[in-house]
């Protein structure tokens, strides 16, 4: 399993927003963190709140930003999921010419996000990076095309946003079996509580499948 404390960190985001409610039109700088993983492209993007007695604040996508930091990606689709504890969904991704990238979250809750590589000739071909997205850490994974992604839910319930850079397209739907013990992936509950599509339990492990992506 790849350890994500093993990751370095990279580029910091820096975001000048317009404060809410504060007169006269004071601006103030947001840091968010740019996370590399050992995994080409995969990144963890951390973002600092403002916090006052009344809550918090914080940008958590600008275009801008994103493209000058991470890559120029255009998204042009938002989802969001529920899921109860136990529900695994992946590990998918679109064939071409559909393939997606995606920008993911957990606005509730806690999941385990998953990216694994499965780009023909990459050096960590099959390799995978695990995190824990939370409400509480607003911890989100840009997870770009040549990697099948899926998630577990932790807590009692899950709410999981994403976006793509690509429409979804039911034809190009693929994917590798979230059960495949040979991708060393500790989901961190038990299969007897796993709760899967009939769809995911008909992937295909990795040693038998052919990837359309190449590295």
């Amino acid at each position: 399993m790849v350890n994500f404390s093993k990751s370095k960190k990279s580029n910091v985001l820096v975001i000048s927003l317009l404060c809410p409610r504060v007169s006269n039109c004071l601006f103030a700088l947001i840091f968010m963190e740019v996370i590399k993983t050992i995994l080409d492209g995969v990144v963890v993007i951390e973002p600092r709140l403002f916090e006052d007695a009344r809550g918090y604040f914080f940008e958590s996508f600008s275009q801008r930003e994103f493209d000058e930091k991470v890559g120029k990606v255009v998204f042009v689709q938002d989802n969001e999921s529920k899921s109860s504890y136990g529900v695994m969904r992946g590990l998918h991704f679109q064939r071409p010419p559909f393939t997606q990238s995606k920008l993911v979250r957990c606005v509730k809750g806690a999941v385990l996000d998953v990216a694994v590589d499965i780009r023909k000739g990459s050096p960590t071909y099959g390799q995978h990076v695990a995190v824990e997205l939370t409400e509480e850490n607003h911890r989100q994974i840009f997870i770009p095309k040549g990697f099948a992604h899926g998630f577990a839910v932790l807590s009692e319930t899950a709410v999981f946003q994403y976006k793509c850079d690509e429409f979804y397209h039911p034809e190009a739907d693929g994917g590798i079996s979230i059960l495949d013990d040979s991708l060393g992936i500790d989901w961190r509950i038990s299969m007897e509580q796993a709760i899967l599509s009939e769809k995911d339990t008909k992937h295909v492990l990795l040693k038998d499948f052919d990837s359309p992506f190449v590295f």
